[in-house]
Formats: C-alpha cells, structure tokens, sequence
C-alpha cells in the first residue's frame, strides 16, 4: 500500500523551518543524526503518539494510528529539521512512487535551502 502525505507533519515542519529550527546538512548525515529507538520511546512516553506522528511526513494506514510503524519517512530529530532527513525521504518516496510525500519533502527542502543562503 503506498504511503499518504501527513499535512499535519508536512505543516509542523515548514513551521520549524521557518522559525530558523533546522540544521542544514547532507544526505549522509542522517544515519548519524536518526534518533535511536531509547530517544523516540522517551518521546512518546512524554508527549505522545499523536505528537510523535508529526515528525513524519508519510503515514501507512495499513496499521493503526495508536502504532509507531503507522508512521513513516521521519524529517527531523524530536526538535529540529534535519536536511538529511529530508532527502532521505524524498528519495525513499521517489522510489516507492509516493509523489505526494516526495513532492512535499521536495518543497521543504526547497525551504531549507532559502532559509539557509538568508
């Protein structure tokens, strides 16, 4: 089943970028700045799914919204946007033919690049 766009976290993360909370690094930056499996389960302990949900722009309704995995393609690290993360999903939606998740990672990283020549 292909992956949805999540608007919630599509918006929470041009917000964020907007308020200058991005780090603006490459692709390869991500296997080191991912947060750990300990990081997110101390997210949702605190803040919850619902709040965890929106660091990741695809959604997979094949699981419900109470799952972790119903929520896919992260783009940051619980407080700010990373650039790799964004590439990262834009590829991965490329290539599973996810055009609106790719498409929206392709603006925001679009977003990132203004910001960061201001």
């Amino acid at each position: 089943m292909a992956v949805k766009l999540n608007e919630r976290a599509y918006k929470h993360a041009k917000r964020l970028i907007e308020e200058g909370k991005f780090i603006d690094d490459e692709r390869e930056a991500w296997s080191d700045h991912h947060p750990s499996t300990q990081i997110e389960e101390e997210f949702i302990e605190k803040n919850g799914l619902f709040e965890y949900g929106k660091w990741f722009l695809g959604i997979n309704d094949e699981y419900s919204e109470d799952r972790k995995r119903h929520y896919e393609l992260p783009y940051g690290d619980f407080d700010k946007v990373h650039r790799c993360s964004i590439l990262a999903a834009q590829s991965r939606a490329s290539q599973s033919k996810d055009f609106d998740v790719e498409n929206a990672a392709a603006d925001l990283r679009g977003v990132i690049d203004k910001q960061a020549r201001e």
